[in-house]
């Protein structure tokens, strides 16, 4: 195969794997950079975590997953199959092996390293979001407070000394308490068994399935391509390109290539050198039809379920199961999140919900993310997000392709080097 042409060291085209709201980024910031670009996606526009997740554009919330209660939580809570946490009886080693990892990085020092390392991208995720929306991506977001609510003053505390740390970084955060009156005459929908709220401004949120189709229209409406279906069985790499083919023979080459395939990074990202773990932690999400207007989003921290305007409805998503990808729905997931939601909710018809759904995050050991060079000249990945891929999703595509076309390594990026 010959050599394709660069531009200035860096490359003339490049190759996306994964059509969600981080690969579709990256594509997007790529063209801006005069990189031509084909988007290769085995299922279509955000068929992983993308279309189903809360739609939070939530930097003041981006909290790591490995924070230390979490283990505790973890721990407590393993065999019971209605917990927020979910870990079926499974024999897979890499199972156990990842949360083993996982459980290990459930420190303070950890935890605070992640928090340190999200504080950029945190700073500017919203004004990535700004660029696109402003260049031709036509799904708004919308500004509105994230309010997560609790039974108790006590267990609020909890959140506002993590939200205290997080401003401790540098990061610019601004929350209010609220009271059990003022968080009822917010949100009609809080039962009396909420005592307490913290407000956090600054936030937003967004159709995101919405979002993501907007954004694939926008790629192709600036020359790139996207091809759905493709199922990539191998990659090989030459001088100045490299070649993915398809299970079904198909070939496509480029300069360059990113693996921005979610939950499935692992598989793919181990032969080439990644060497965080990446896993599916899974999260389910339903809409349900509401009496009253709902006026922004609602998070409840104690049974980790969160609620956002969608649709005339609300939709409401939660748990975190440690399946396969790929295993199908599990009805008792959605069963187990209204069971825990509804005594903290009313006017909401539980019965007739509809677009239940389930999607797989990608969770990493450390609770950082995954976005930089392999150690394959040409070859990226961009994943590791958590439950944080849609708001970390522009600024990631940003980053990654001033990393690709510079040859330079931002160093926003540096904590999330893939060979770290």
């Amino acid at each position: 195969m010959g050599e394709l042409d660069r531009i200035d060291g860096g490359p003339r085209s490049a190759i996306v794997i994964g059509a969600g709201v981080v690969g579709l980024s990256t594509a997007w910031f790529l063209q801006e950079r005069g990189v031509g670009v084909t988007v290769l996606d085995r299922e279509g526009i955000a068929a992983g975590a993308s279309w189903g997740n809360a739609g939070w554009l939530s930097p003041g919330l981006a909290i790591p997953l490995n924070e230390p209660g979490v283990l505790r939580y973890g721990l407590r809570t393993l065999l019971d199959r209605q917990a927020p946490l979910h870990v079926p009886p499974s024999p897979d080693p890499r199972l156990w092996s990842f949360l083993a990892r996982f459980a290990a990085n459930c420190t303070g020092r950890s935890w605070t390293r992640a928090v340190e390392a999200n504080s950029p991208l945190n700073d500017e995720c919203l004004e990535a979001f700004d660029v696109l929306t402003a260049n031709g991506v036509d799904a708004p977001t919308i500004e509105a407070p994230i309010t997560a609510a609790f039974e108790t003053a006590d267990q609020a505390a909890g959140l506002i000394t993590e939200l205290r740390h997080i401003g401790e970084t540098g990061q610019d955060i601004s929350w209010t308490r609220l009271t059990a009156a003022e968080l009822a005459d917010r949100f009609p929908q809080a039962t009396s068994r909420l005592g307490a709220a913290v407000r956090i401004d600054g936030q937003r949120y967004v159709d995101p399935g919405r979002f993501v189709e907007s954004l694939a229209r926008a790629v192709v409406g600036r020359g790139g391509t996207i091809r759905h279906k493709f199922e990539v069985a191998s990659l090989r790499a030459y001088r100045h390109a490299l070649s993915v083919r398809s299970t079904t023979g198909q070939t496509v080459n480029a300069n360059a290539v990113v693996l921005a395939t979610g939950a499935w990074l692992g598989d793919l990202g181990r032969k080439w050198g990644v060497k965080v773990p990446v896993r599916a932690g899974r999260g389910y999400s339903f809409t349900v039809p509401t009496d009253r207007p709902v006026p922004g989003p609602l998070y409840l921290p104690d049974i980790r379920v969160a609620c956002t305007p969608y649709r005339g409805g609300l939709r409401v998503a939660g748990t975190m199961e440690f399946r396969k990808p790929d295993a199908p729905l599990d009805p008792a997931r959605i069963a187990s999140i209204i069971a825990s939601a509804r005594p903290f909710l009313t006017g909401l018809d539980w019965e007739r919900r509809t677009d239940e759904w389930v999607g797989s995050r990608p969770v990493t050991t450390d609770g950082r993310h995954v976005i930089g060079a392999t150690s394959t000249p040409g070859l990226y990945v961009a994943g590791g997000h958590g439950m944080w891929g849609l708001t970390h999703g522009p600024i990631t595509g940003r980053l990654l392709a001033e990393h690709i076309t510079t040859c330079k390594q931002p160093e926003a990026l540096r904590p999330f080097d893939p060979l770290r």
